[in-house]
């Protein structure tokens, strides 16, 4: 018989191993389960790294495939071996594979360990995968979890799959966009990012509680629990020890500290900018893009994973459109997908069964299907946290009542900033900045680009060639080119011609004879040089290695090479002089020179058009080129997080100051290409992470034509920008390229006038004056006397909505250069205005529509027909392809209007369809010929050339190729009778014979 009651001893007794059990977690951490970890060799050693083979001492029973392993960076390597009952490396082991894991260490305790970049933990993964490889003899399985799945995408793209057999991740988000947290707008994202990246996280590490509080913090509730239950069962000692070495690795010793830069390039690139989407990330100093990786990907993903939602996960099938991809959706959150039951039971067997079907033994697992391209990732609203909680709760230990606070009240301030402002804040400023421009304003290109130098020096600036040069490189070698124009005597305001291809050098010469105050001469390789060096008023060349023969003869002994490197070479052109031999450090900086001294209304560059004798100069100030980098800075949006392509040179208008000046103004990357290929132009798009894309005129019909590539799946183009799209061209872009607008943009060659078309929804359109440039108006315009026309008080008459006139830009100040002066009192006494040669008509909405340049009318006798109405009513058809609408002489005076098209492929068009497209137009505005060619010409930067059709003359007679508009108004083929009867200018009419 007991002597003390049951009931009163089990509480004891409970206490006291509850006591026992408490001490025993305070004195070493836990307790001791007696359980081994899995044996491993360490194989390598790295400055970065260690590489760990598990198992070595196994015996061989066949040939396993070899897997990598790779953790994220806030946790050791340990994930893969948590406890026998959840090792991953044990499970795969046991299912015949060869585990090998990449060990990072724990950052804090490693030799500059917290000074490691991003670059340094991709390159060293890529190390891994080349001694396994070179261990075993055959290539391996790169797998990682979380943000080691990310580092294992990019150790695939970076070396575009060589010695990858498959990648596999778990938990790994792609599109960091996909759920922005609770409502956020993604601007308030992005700059939060950006500000962590650039102020705080890059100068100091984050510790390793840090990340531990910030993950349980994701799920507070679980947590609290978590140790409740542990509390309430210290005393069962048999219940805990199963759980006990997961439950220690996640409270406490599974977590490492984050190394501060590899954190601030980790959220600038992938949270700010979302460049594993978008492509264009930079490894090192190569440009990078998952677009690259053709070997198979298998993700898990976790159906109830808060921190890499469904949709980030699956958007790798739209950013690697090379790979075939393969996903297994499990019901577990982001921890379970690698530890614990689910993982066990699925994620360990089905790898190995990957595995084996990769290498081509066996078959496909039943649980792995595959994402197609044309697959939607579903969104889901019941996940609202996104990889950017993910990156900055880590990093900041903001908990998810703290961060919804934060979000909402940011989400109202936005809301309130745009309804009181219309602009995004970025836009009113750059705007803002315009209207206080004043003729002795201090304002140039190379001002901006110090700016923004000095606000984000290691921001990267440049790419070129899968290489990426920062800010602050490219700011010293303009200070390098500087000291080396003004060894060879260039001064302030003279002008310099400067015939280059698309370089860096390139844009370090334009960027140092600007921050000089030099007047740039931007010569065209293409054009009349001699011509165009007298038109610019220039004696000296600056040209790059390959183009000195052209220059040298025209300026002979005044050719100054730039580029190509500082060594010892033979140019093998006699007398020019090779500026990369000229040692910056030892010119001295004369007493006159300020860096950028450029006032708006000074004259900084000089750009052609045309051909001979009709080669025209287009005079650009600083003011000009200010307002169209502003211009397009806030037209087409830009920010950081974008990616300029510039594919037109730095000598054309487009790439000088839509691409150049756009992506400086905005803060941009300015992606520049050597030549536009549209076999490789997709590529580009993705290696750069390319967001906006420059055109001109026609150059995007080459891309429509091309076959579809696989880079154009889900890429990453939001805008298109340029001026001259024809508006068929315009719908067939939108058509083939969504979700890519068009953001279509016109420069008068005199004066200030921008228009724009913000919005894209009338296709054809030139849109309205942008913020900060010049007024302009529509006045009545007499074509046959070139006058224009007057009321009853002397003044220019105004035209009516849809009345065609010319184009007048207001002049406002000295910031424009002129070939003429202006007109004076047009619209009122005293005011001034420059006629841009353009008719122009605007509609009841205060759009404006091109009607033709004066230049392009034909004169048919009884009228003068502007050419693009016409062309835009043909290239309406779907058959039509291009339409150029030209003049042929008469035998008589006056010319016969003739228009002749393209068709696409498989396409034709009957006397019909020509009816119905050219009936809008007025009877008399009509052409009297249509006809079919092979190919319209074009000149080097793709805008039509009639010449050459009008040298021709009329089409022959063809039934199904040509047609006439008879004496009814409709089209008939065109016989022989006829087209004698039009090129003899005689009156319409039809005979018997036709």
């Amino acid at each position: 018989m007991d002597l003390v009651p049951r009931g009163l001893t089990n509480p004891a007794s409970r206490l006291a191993k509850a006591a026992q059990n408490a001490l025993e977690v305070a004195r070493f951490g836990g307790l001791e389960t007696g359980e081994e970890a899995s044996p491993y060799e360490v194989v390598a050693h790295h400055p970065v790294y260690r590489l760990r083979r598990y198992f070595p001492d196994a015996p061989a029973d066949g040939p396993r495939s070899p897997v990598v392993l790779v953790p994220p960076l806030m946790l050791s390597a340990e994930v893969y071996d948590v406890a026998p009952a959840t090792s991953a490396v044990a499970a795969l082991h046991r299912d015949g594979v060869d585990p090998w894991v990449v060990d990072f260490g724990a950052p804090e305790h490693e030799e500059g360990g917290l000074e490691r970049t991003l670059s340094d933990h991709v390159l060293a993964v890529s190390d891994a995968v080349d001694r396994v490889g070179e261990a075993v003899g055959r290539d391996a399985h790169l797998a990682g979890y979380s943000q080691g799945g990310m580092f294992a995408y990019q150790t695939a793209a970076y070396r575009r799959g060589e010695g990858i057999r498959s990648v596999i991740t778990f938990g790994s988000p792609v599109d960091t966009r996909g759920a922005l947290p609770f409502g956020l707008p993604e601007e308030v994202v992005t700059r939060g990012a950006e500000f962590l990246a650039g102020r705080v996280l890059g100068r100091q590490a984050v510790p390793a509680w840090v990340s531990r509080t910030g993950f349980r913090m994701l799920d507070p509730v679980k947590s609290l629990r978590s140790q409740l239950d542990f509390v309430l069962q210290l005393h069962d000692r048999e219940a805990l020890l199963p759980r006990e070495r997961q439950r220690r690795f996640l409270e406490n010793e599974g977590w490492v500290a984050w190394p501060g830069p590899a954190l601030a390039d980790f959220v600038r690139q992938f949270v700010a900018h979302n460049r594993m989407l978008q492509g264009g990330f930079v490894i090192g100093d190569r440009l990078v893009t998952l677009a690259d990786i053709d070997r198979p990907v298998l993700c898990f993903v976790g159906e109830v994973d808060e921190i890499a939602p469904a949709a980030g996960v699956r958007a790798v099938v739209g950013a690697a459109p090379r790979a075939e991809v393969y996903e297994v959706s499990l019901r577990a959150g982001h921890f379970g997908l690698v530890v614990g039951s689910a993982a066990k039971r699925t994620t360990w067997p089905v790898l190995a069964a990957w595995a084996r079907w990769a290498e081509g033994d066996g078959t496909l697992p039943e649980a792995v299907h595959r994402l197609e391209q044309t697959d939607e990732p579903p969104g889901d609203g019941a996940r609202p946290t996104a990889l950017a909680v993910y990156g900055l709760e880590l990093a900041t230990g903001v908990g998810i009542g703290a961060a919804r606070s934060m979000a909402e009240t940011a989400s109202r301030a936005v809301r309130t900033a745009r309804i009181l402002a219309g602009e995004a804040p970025e836009q009113v400023r750059r705007l803002g900045r315009l209207e206080q421009v004043r003729p002795g304003t201090r304002l140039s290109l190379g001002l901006l680009l110090d700016e923004q130098t000095r606000s984000a020096p290691d921001e990267v600036f440049v790419l070129l060639e899968g290489r990426a040069y920062s800010r602050a490189a490219v700011a010293r070698r303009i200070d390098a080119v500087v000291r080396g124009m003004i060894s060879i005597g260039v001064r302030q305001g003279e002008h310099v011609g400067v015939l280059m291809g698309m370089r860096p050098s390139a844009l370090a010469a334009v960027g140092a004879l600007n921050r000089l105050g030099a007047v740039v001469v931007l010569l065209r390789p293409d054009g009349d040089i001699a011509r165009e060096l007298e038109l610019g008023g220039a004696t000296r060349i600056v040209a790059d290695p390959e183009l000195a023969p052209a220059a040298a003869e025209v300026a002979p002994g005044q050719v100054f090479v730039l580029g190509g490197g500082g060594e010892e070479r033979d140019l093998g052109v006699p007398g020019v002089h090779d500026m990369e031999r000229i040692d910056p450090a030892a010119v001295r900086e004369p007493e006159w020179y300020r860096p950028n001294p450029g006032r708006a209304r000074d004259l900084a560059f000089m750009l052609f058009s045309g051909e001979g004798e009709r080669t025209r100069v287009n005079r650009i100030t600083n003011g000009r080129s200010a307002l169209s980098a502003f211009g397009t800075a806030s037209a087409a949006a830009l920010s950081a997080a974008d990616t300029v392509y510039s594919v037109t040179p730095i000598y054309h208008a487009s790439g000088l100051l839509l691409g150049v000046g756009g992506a400086i103004a905005g803060g941009a990357r300015l992606a520049m290409a050597t030549s536009f290929e549209p076999a490789a132009y997709w590529d580009e798009v993705r290696r750069y992470g390319v967001t906006v894309a420059t055109y001109t005129w026609t150059m995007l019909r080459d891309l429509l034509e091309a076959p579809v590539q696989p880079g154009e799946h889900h890429h990453p183009v939001r805008l298109f920008m340029g001026s001259g799209m024809p508006k068929s061209l315009w719908r067939r872009t939108i058509e083939r390229f969504p979700p890519a607008g068009v953001l279509e943009f016109y420069a008068s060659t005199e004066g200030d006038a921008v228009l724009v078309n913000v919005s894209g929804a009338k296709q054809g359109s030139l849109g309205r004056p942008l913020p900060g440039s010049a007024r302009v108006a529509i006045v009545g315009y007499d074509a046959r006397t070139g006058q224009l026309e007057t009321g009853p008080e002397g003044f220019a008459r105004r035209c009516a909505d849809g009345e065609t006139g010319m184009l007048l830009a207001e002049v406002r100040s000295e910031t424009i250069a002129t070939s003429a002066g202006p007109l004076r009192g047009v619209l009122k006494r005293d005011d001034a205005w420059l006629a841009t040669d353009d008719l122009f008509r605007r509609d009841e909405d205060g759009d404006h529509w091109l009607v033709g340049h004066l230049g392009s009318l034909i004169d048919a006798g009884e009228r003068m027909v502007p050419s693009v109405p016409i062309q835009e009513a043909l290239g309406d058809l779907d058959a039509v392809d291009l339409a150029a609408a030209y003049g042929v002489k008469r035998r008589g005076a006056g010319q016969t209007v003739v228009v002749a098209i393209t068709l696409r492929p498989g396409r034709s068009v009957a006397p019909a369809d020509l009816d119905a497209a050219l009936a809008e137009l007025e009877p008399d505005e009509r052409p009297e010929v249509v006809h079919v060619v092979q190919e319209i010409p074009r000149t080097t930067w793709y805008r039509l050339r009639t010449g050459p059709l009008r040298k021709a003359g009329l089409p022959a007679a063809s039934k199904d190729r040509a047609w006439y508009r008879d004496a009814r108004g409709g089209y008939r083929a065109l016989t022989d009778a006829a087209r004698r009867r039009i090129a003899a200018g005689s009156s319409r009419k039809t005979t018997r014979e036709e």
